[in-house]
């Protein structure tokens, strides 16, 4: 199994190839695996992908602030739909990519908020801030860092959003601490992300191009929301949830005929296996940064 450093690398590597490629025209496949992605096997050896698509995409055309060069693709739910941005508010999108997220969210919070992405691929930050500088937005940032290890304040946002980036974090745990910390108190989260049920396959679970693929990364749910718990958040909710249906011609490189037949076939009520987006909310305390606050006498 690849260590946390080389997935983290993987990942890179591949979005930085994603962000390379020209605009062509609004993207038309699509989930964390686009069409330069990392679904399936290409010609090229087992390390390289082709033309395989994982479809996780919702459409973003009828978002206010929605800007088709920021939208490759690479997102699996409509997390700013969901996040009760207001105008004013102080935005932070992790894993920022292109900047399609932060546009949208640009046009909730208004010129007087602040949106912030935060990439590690320095090829996405490029492309972001080439986007912003064309559309004229002055409050609109990008920041290159790690998730696990975020170069922003404490106590920054109003708001985070996240669109199908936390599944390709080694660390989620620290991940989840991390967006508590940057987190106002009473500030919230809306992140799309994708879970699991059940128990994945072997091959499915361990391949590392399919951890690009925002798959094999992708933990239990029951797990998942256990963890935005355990870091302290509240008021934790579903927002919306939907089942992914990975093709045959990815399955194929994994499973067996048999195994695919019964991964077709199972009942959806209790399936053995199954891969889900979910769009999750919760709030950090209000109460929070009084009680991180040292001893009397220290904070005014």
């Amino acid at each position: 199994m690849e260590t946390a450093e080389q997935i983290k690398e993987v990942v890179r590597q591949k979005y930085s190839a994603i962000a390379e490629q020209p605009y062509d025209g609004p993207v038309d496949t699509n989930g964390c695996c686009g069409p330069t992605s990392c679904c399936g096997p290409s010609s090229q050896g087992p390390e390289m992908v082709a033309n395989v698509a994982i479809d996780m995409t919702v459409g973003y055309d009828e978002l206010k602030g929605y800007v088709a060069e920021a939208d490759l693709g690479l997102g699996c739910g409509l997390p700013t739909q969901f996040a009760q941005i207001k105008p004013g508010d102080v935005v932070v999108d992790l894993g920022s990519g292109a900047g399609n997220d932060c546009f949208v969210a640009r046009a909730e919070t208004g010129e007087t908020g602040r949106v912030i992405g935060l990439d590690m691929t320095p090829a996405m930050i490029d492309r972001a801030r080439k986007n912003a500088k064309a559309l004229g937005f002055t409050n609109v940032e990008f920041v290159y860092g790690d998730i696990e290890d975020m170069p922003l304040p404490n106590n920054l946002a109003n708001v985070v959003v996240s669109n199908c980036v936390m599944n390709l974090v080694p660390d989620k745990q620290k991940a989840v601490a991390e967006t508590f910390r940057i987190l106002i108190p009473g500030g919230h989260f809306s992140i799309s992300d994708i879970v699991l049920k059940g128990e994945l396959p072997a091959g499915l679970q361990l391949d590392a191009e399919l951890y690009v693929g925002c798959v094999s990364g992708a933990i239990q749910k029951s797990e998942y929301l256990k963890l935005v718990q355990e870091s302290g958040f509240t008021n934790i909710v579903v927002q919306k949830e939907r089942e992914i249906v990975l093709p045959d011609d990815v399955l194929r490189n994994y499973l067996s005929a048999e195994e695919i037949a019964d991964y077709r076939q199972q009942d959806k009520g209790s399936p053995a296996w199954g891969i889900y987006s979910v769009t999750v909310f919760a709030q950090k305390p209000e109460g929070e940064a009084k009680a991180a606050c040292c001893p009397p006498g220290c904070c005014n």
